[in-house]
């Protein structure tokens, strides 16, 4: 089967899982998960209120409290190049199967449909071209009404996901777009060519190219592993920051919730090394101190009520540096709260 998105390289393939029952009592994501179609079949699951519809193209939709009526599209980022470039441990680009794996069996529990919209794979080196091309698949997802969720890769993945969200019809026509990271790094390297470590510098001259201010936030900061010179690029760009030390669960409750009152559309972006590495093992550069899983997962679930999500990716899963599947299950649970 052809894909219907043309810059997708890998088309959706068959989820497997358990198997309990046909009903919906029994459902798992395996079940639950379609190959994306143009969004024909674009409708919430049953017994839940609202309906997906244009508004969502132009913005983030909900119901009072946070309840989001669009349908939500995943899309893998086969890529491991911008590691490679920023000489960490590859083997990102087999992080979207290995997400989708752990992800199969879990009980399904959304009030939405889920489509796959299959893989756009870097090849040959050629991080740039892949990057455009998911940036163009993202795009048009959003065009369609989706909540888009971009399975990386490594944080070069980032990037791809910014040249999709900037290009769409929510910041093309205004509204304020906030760009929040998990992460033990701020990822603001001046590279001659872009790797896991440039995306978010590449973003500010983006976002100034554009005459738009840059709304950059980013919770788990070590400061061991960010040089003077990145911190003084934070403080110029104005990015917002709270150190992996500094991550009680109410300050970082409060941080994350005055960030999102001064924009109208969310980017988020987790890279997984945030986390322990006791929790996320797998991960090119684990972390030794970390924010806890429990700070973590209550950001997504406050972003998810947000009612301002419009796109988000997690990266730099390493299926190879994993033990037993950990960090690829707590990047599918991490996925489960945000579309829940």
């Amino acid at each position: 089967m052809a894909p219907l998105i043309p810059d997708i390289d890998l088309p959706p393939r068959p989820w497997e899982g358990r198997f309990d029952g046909d009903d919906a009592a029994h459902r798992r994501w395996w079940q639950a998960v379609t190959a994306y179609d143009g969004g024909a079949a674009a409708t919430r699951t049953e017994g839940a209120a609202g309906t997906a519809g244009p508004a969502g193209a132009a913005g983030v939709t909900g119901a009072p409290g946070g309840e989001d009526a669009r349908p939500a599209t995943l899309l893998g980022f086969a890529s491991d190049e911008g590691v490679r470039r920023n000489k960490g441990r590859t083997g990102a680009a087999a992080a979207p199967a290995a997400i989708r794996k752990v992800l199969a069996p879990l009980a399904f529990h959304l009030d939405r449909a889920v489509y796959d919209a299959g893989d756009v794979v870097v090849s040959g080196g050629d991080l740039e071209a892949g990057q455009e091309r998911a940036g163009r698949a993202v795009t048009a997802l959003l065009d369609a009404g989706q909540v888009t969720a971009v399975l990386g890769g490594g944080h070069e993945t980032a990037f791809a996901s910014y040249l999709g969200v900037a290009a769409s019809a929510a910041v093309r026509g205004g509204k304020r777009l906030g760009i929040l990271n998990l992460d033990a790094h701020f990822d603001l390297r001046d590279e001659p060519l872009a790797t896991s470590g440039t995306p978010f510098l590449q973003m500010a001259r983006a976002e100034a190219a554009a005459g738009r201010d840059f709304r950059y936030a980013v919770v788990g900061i070590s400061e061991p592993n960010n040089t003077h010179a990145l911190f003084d690029t934070a403080r110029t760009l104005g990015v917002r920051y709270l150190l992996d030390e500094d991550c009680e669960a109410e300050r970082v409750r409060t941080f994350v919730a005055e960030f999102l009152a001064g924009i109208d559309v969310l980017y988020l972006t987790i890279d997984l090394d945030v986390l322990p590495a006791a929790v996320a093992p797998g991960v090119s550069a684990p972390a030794a101190y970390g924010v806890p899983l429990p700070v973590i997962a209550a950001v997504c679930r406050q972003v998810a009520w947000s009612g301002k999500l419009l796109h988000l990716d997690i990266a730099e899963l390493n299926p190879a540096l994993d033990v037993d599947s950990r960090t690829a299950r707590v990047a599918a649970r991490l996925l489960d709260t945000l579309l829940r």
